[in-house]
């Protein structure tokens, strides 16, 4: 049947197939994990290059470095106030539904050593100076070796500013890099093709490993935090959406495909560039979709940021811990900070949020181990909506920017994905 050439399709049929082997053959279905692991390595593997000349080409391309700075500063000013207002939103529905109330757990009973890993990374959290100097790499390509985006994109805005500074020279430079630029899209074009195998193996591993079963003790938490995101999707951001001039719903149904590939490999890294291709086909200038997709990998994680605040109030509720709202204030704040540490990789912002506990002595860090058995699909509804809030929030600082083409979007969004992969990424390809 033609719907199943169809990559989201084919992705909904592994991750349901991938549900059934989990929950039938759990040991089988845990073995798999090295498949949802290989697919987002792949996928990692050329992220890094496709961010370093997206961004180096468009600056050098753009040639106005005041321009650039105006966007990095409306950039953060943007996902600082979604980012806090995340955090408040979680704060609030924690308070209003009391997801933990009737645990009556004693903290004394709580066996720390179930989450001493975490709480030895979360302990060895960095301060601002450090966080700051760890953005400039240790050398240019360890950047590329390491895999860290954000010291990627300060390459990237280095190389395109020098670029701007050396005339016809740094013009032709641009066009090398938009020549590499196209061979490591294509790449990624056959990569894409095996996200279903991906998302089987992940989503057999995760209901393996797990089991639904592990959903029943905590079920109000897990219902809670997916409600909550998907209403904060649905009303914040779609209002948000809506006052830019497009409909959220249209374009949930746009990023279809890379909405399923992020479920299943439980991380939003895994379509990065696919949405940036994507992002730049409904007509978002080049530039600022390279310099504010990474950027909102670190920077605005509207899943997270919900999670951190909700989980908090959830362990005080399971063991009868009073959180007085000066208590409350300073979790926000802290949050604030820690929240930014996190990356699109599943399980990080489990690892935030045991550094976030650090505020609240009264409240021990062993409670973490209430979320390890369920922290897995928690990790999945984190990834999707800061997937989601990345993407939104990219074409509305476009917008801002007068960097998108009203128009184009509409259109885009009226006819809908194609199902093609490839031609997607060639969209993306200078022209």
């Amino acid at each position: 049947m033609k719907i199943f050439r169809e990559l989201w399709v084919q992705v909904l049929v592994a991750v349901a197939l991938g549900l059934i082997v989990g929950a039938i053959w759990p040991v089988f279905g845990a073995s798999l994990k090295p498949l949802g692991d290989a697919f987002v390595k792949l996928v990692k593997m050329a992220v890094a290059p496709v961010i370093f000349c997206t961004v180096a080409a468009g600056i050098a391309h753009m040639g106005d470095l005041k321009a650039v700075g105006r966007l990095g500063v409306r950039t953060l000013v943007y996902f600082e106030v979604m980012s806090t207002f995340a955090l408040a939103v979680g704060l609030g529905v924690g308070e209003l539904l009391h997801p933990g109330r009737g645990f009556n757990i004693n903290p004394a009973t709580l066996d720390p050593k179930a989450v001493a890993d975490y709480a030895a990374k979360a302990a060895h959290g960095q301060s601002v100076v450090d966080y700051l100097l760890h953005l400039i790499p240790d050398t240019f390509l360890g950047a590329f070796a390491d895999g860290d985006l954000l010291q990627v994109l300060v390459i990237a805005v280095l190389t395109g500013f020098a670029c701007t500074k050396m005339g016809a020279f740094g013009i032709k430079t641009a066009g090398v890099l938009d020549g590499i630029a196209q061979v490591f899209f294509g790449i990624i074009g056959v990569i894409v093709r095996l996200a279903p195998i991906g998302a089987f193996g992940a989503m057999a591993y995760t209901i393996g490993k797990f089991g639904v079963a592990s959903l029943r003790n905590l079920g109000a938490l897990v219902g809670t935090f997916y409600l909550t995101s998907a209403l904060f999707v649905l009303i914040v951001l779609g209002a948000v959406a809506a006052l830019s001039g497009f409909s959220v719903l249209k374009f949930l149904r746009y990023i279809r495909e890379e909405l399923l590939i992020v479920l299943g490999a439980s991380s939003s890294e895994a379509a990065l560039p696919l949405i940036i291709a994507k992002l730049q086909r409904l007509g978002a200038g080049k530039t600022t979709v390279g310099l504010v997709v990474p950027t909102g990998y670190s920077f605005n994680l509207d899943g997270t940021n919900i999670y951190m605040t909700l989980a908090t109030l959830f362990l005080a509720q399971a063991t009868n811990i009073h959180l007085s709202w000066q208590q409350e204030l300073t979790l926000l704040g802290v949050a604030m900070l820690t929240s930014k540490g996190a990356s699109g990789v599943s399980g990080a912002g489990f690892i935030t949020l045991a550094a976030t506990l650090a505020v609240i002595p009264d409240l021990p860090i062993a409670a973490l181990g209430l979320l390890l058995g369920v922290d897995r699909f928690m990790s999945q509804c984190r990834a999707l909506t800061n997937f989601i809030g990345n993407g939104i929030g990219t074409l509305v600082i476009a917008r801002w920017e007068g960097d998108l083409d009203r128009d184009k979007l509409r259109a885009e969004l009226d006819r809908g994905p194609g199902g093609d992969p490839e031609g997607l990424l060639e969209t993306a390809l200078p022209g």
